[in-house]
């Protein structure tokens, strides 16, 4: 089911959490352009269309127009400047959305060569809990992982232990 380069633990575990959550009856708007983990979803049942690559901090056409039941957002709210204009205008009444927790031994992530590919903001749990409550969510379930690296240091032994990923189930108040 995963190619070597897909983040098999972490899309596993995204999978499972979904799976636990949303129904494949109800249609999944996807934040982002298509991407591995969505078209796992896909291929796992779920009725899944991606947004088109517009700049989602000015234009949430998307969602305004969207009859999805379900929004997800995998890893791209950490790159809009702000997420809660986007978070506050989905009309589906469920969320599931992943993001990068920040480390404390750690520089935010930032992809030179890709100027779309940084993160402007790593949460806390907390900071992610109070965006989704101030945008009007009510989250239901929530878990955290680490990602461990395949390397050697002070830093990737820290990683064995230090959660990176926070996903969450909400629903609109």
């Amino acid at each position: 089911m995963y190619k070597d380069n897909y983040p098999k633990k972490r899309y596993k575990l995204t999978l499972d959490f979904v799976d636990q959550h949303i129904s494949k009856e109800d249609e999944i708007l996807d934040l982002g352009i298509i991407n591995p983990l969505s078209k796992l979803l896909n291929q796992r049942g779920y009725k899944v269309t991606n947004t088109q690559g517009e700049d989602l901090d000015i234009n949430f056409d998307s969602v305004e127009k969207s009859n999805a039941k379900v929004i997800s957002a995998f890893e791209i709210l950490e790159h809009l400047v702000a997420p809660y204009n986007i978070l506050s205008k989905i009309k589906a009444k469920k969320l599931i959305a992943s993001v990068p927790l920040r480390l404390w031994f750690a520089k935010a992530y930032r992809n030179i060569k890709d100027p779309r590919d940084r993160h402007f903001h790593e949460f806390e749990d907390w900071q992610f809990d109070w965006l989704l409550e101030k945008a009007g969510w009510e989250i239901k379930a929530r878990k955290k992982w680490t990602n461990p690296a395949k390397k050697i240091g002070f830093r990737p032994i820290l990683r064995l232990f230090t959660p990176r990923y926070y996903i969450v189930y909400a629903e609109k108040n």
